[in-house]
């Protein structure tokens, strides 16, 4: 059968109306071209009138007239003046052209072949945690669309992802730490080792958040940190943890003619009769920095109390604190370390019964049960050791009344150990030392027992000297980094830092025997 041609309107009216829609969209984008200061001219007058009317909104109505009258004075000028009016609209129309401009930011492209493929590697390697086989429409699976499961993402310079915005099913067990653990340790491997991740998970939102998190500054030498007293600068965190900033100055910034200032985000450590956490306990390996805290916490302690300083280790890395004032004993050896340990545990109890005393009169505590009293043991394992092998009182035995009692008359105690050697620690050092530090390479595990949480971050490898995290009792764990206080009797110092320590010690006591020639030289 022969087919019957199509009507002639039917056979090329589709040619008509393709040749009509292009001549229409050709004279609408000459139109545009031609128009188009028209049209930002008007967009930036829409503009102003809005910006106007939002002011005029924003003005108290008491202000008003005042307005309304600087208004009408500012008309009746250009009025007056010669080409006033032709003036007052080339300005009004250079601006309405500058406000209606259009500054709309450019659309990103999206990450480049090897970005996507970094992303691409992160959505397969997560599809066995975030998928099920009961799942009818799954967000991860094998070949799937990972843009759906990272919303945000960003990049660093080198290429490696340092933000990132993931969204998992909700039937994923995020309330559990093992889960959200293997999730961590994933998350680390694969978007590259050797950067310190913050992980923030949103149990409500299905949503994890992996940020990069930028180091610590390391240039923050020892100084008079601007704090009250009872307040103790551990060192210093990030500045979306805390609520407070600090003006320093780094050690090698510093100019005779004056020191550039900044504002850091410390951690305080607040002791005396309010404080909840009064006893601090600091662990690292050797080298970490434990040590640095202890001479830091002493040189702050002595601008307003006394300090007694027991050194385990006989490394001779607080000499320079002997003989001065506020410094009532330097103990390296064990007969030492018994006497001022005994005799700071009868002051505590000498203070207390003062303190009764005073209370049940009715009077104040007196001057020098209200000085802070700091007790500073730097690894007292040591000593332990040699007080087992001759039979003699553990030192850290004689802590028991000053960590139980010295909270309401100003006493504090801050014990340093190393990991080794945290068995040989008191319970009653190990439960009254509730403000918790760990400094130097730790594990997870590591962290944990002492801090009694996991850490925030991802710990690193390799860390500098006094960086690590600290918790004070209940509160979130904090990382840290110690200010750089050096031994200023090290050879190895450099000479800035040197003289910051220094500047920092008190002067020493005169001696007994120079008093006794002082006062016959005036006689």
């Amino acid at each position: 059968m022969a087919r019957v041609p199509l009507p002639r309107i039917l056979s090329t009216g589709g040619a008509h109306l393709a040749r009509s829609r292009e001549l229409a969209r050709t004279a609408a984008d000459g139109a545009t071209d031609v128009l188009h200061p028209l049209i930002t001219i008007t967009r930036g007058l829409r503009r102003l009138v809005a910006a106007g009317r939002l002011r005029w909104t924003e003005t108290p109505k008491d202000r008003r007239g005042s307005l309304l009258f600087l208004a009408a004075s500012v008309v009746l000028v250009v009025t007056l003046v010669p080409y006033g009016p032709l003036l007052a609209v080339i300005v009004l129309m250079a601006a309405a052209a500058w406000a209606g401009r259009d500054s709309a930011a450019s659309q990103p492209t999206g990450p480049d072949e090897s970005q996507t493929q970094r992303l691409r590697s992160l959505y397969e390697a997560l599809v066995p945690y975030f998928s099920t086989a009961e799942d009818p429409e799954p967000l991860y699976a094998h070949g799937g669309a990972w843009d759906k499961a990272f919303p945000t993402y960003a990049f660093d310079g080198t290429g490696r992802v340092c933000h990132l915005l993931i969204r998992y099913p909700a039937y994923f067990t995020d309330g559990e730490a093992e889960a959200r653990a293997r999730i961590e340790q994933l998350l680390h491997a694969k978007a590259g080792r050797g950067r310190e991740y913050r992980f923030t998970w949103d149990e409500e939102g299905n949503e994890l958040t992996v940020a990069v998190l930028p180091p610590l500054c390391t240039d923050i030498t020892a100084q008079r940190f601007v704090t009250a007293p009872g307040e103790t600068v551990l060192g210093f965190t990030d500045a979306s943890q805390v609520q407070r900033t600090l003006p320093l100055s780094s050690g090698e910034e510093r100019v005779p003619s004056g020191e550039q200032q900044r504002d850091v985000p410390p951690v305080i450590w607040r002791t005396g009769v309010r404080s909840t956490e009064p006893h601090l306990l600091a662990v690292g390996e050797p080298g970490s920095g434990t040590t640095t805290l202890l001479r830091s916490i002493a040189l702050q302690a002595l601008q307003h109390g006394d300090v007694v300083i027991v050194e385990g280790g006989g490394s001779g890395e607080h000499a320079c604190l002997t003989g001065r004032d506020g410094v009532l004993a330097v103990e390296c050896g064990l007969s030492g370390a018994l006497t001022s340990l005994e005799w700071a545990s009868q002051e505590t109890e000498r203070r207390l019964i003062a303190t009764n005393r005073a209370r049940q009169a009715g009077q104040p505590a007196p001057d020098d049960i209200r000085r802070p009293l700091w007790l500073l043991l730097d690894r007292p394992s040591v000593l332990t050791h040699l007080a087992a092998a001759e039979g003699r009182r553990d030192p850290q035995s004689l802590l028991e009344i000053p960590l139980r009692h010295g909270r309401a008359v100003n006493v504090t105690v801050v014990v340093t150990e190393q990991f080794d050697h945290l068995d040989t620690l008191t319970d009653a050092v190990r439960r009254h030392t509730r403000a918790r530090v760990v400094l130097g390479p730790a594990s997870l595990d590591q962290v944990e027992a002492v801090l009694g949480a996991a850490p925030p971050t991802t710990p690193t490898p390799d860390v500098p000297p006094g960086r690590g995290y600290a918790r004070l009792g209940p509160a979130p764990t904090l990382r840290l980094q110690v200010p750089t206080t050096p031994d200023p009797y090290d050879e190895n110092t450099p000479e800035p830092h040197r003289q910051a320590v220094l500047a920092l010690l008190p002067p020493h006591t005169t001696p007994a025997d120079s008093l006794t020639k002082a006062a016959v030289a005036e006689t």
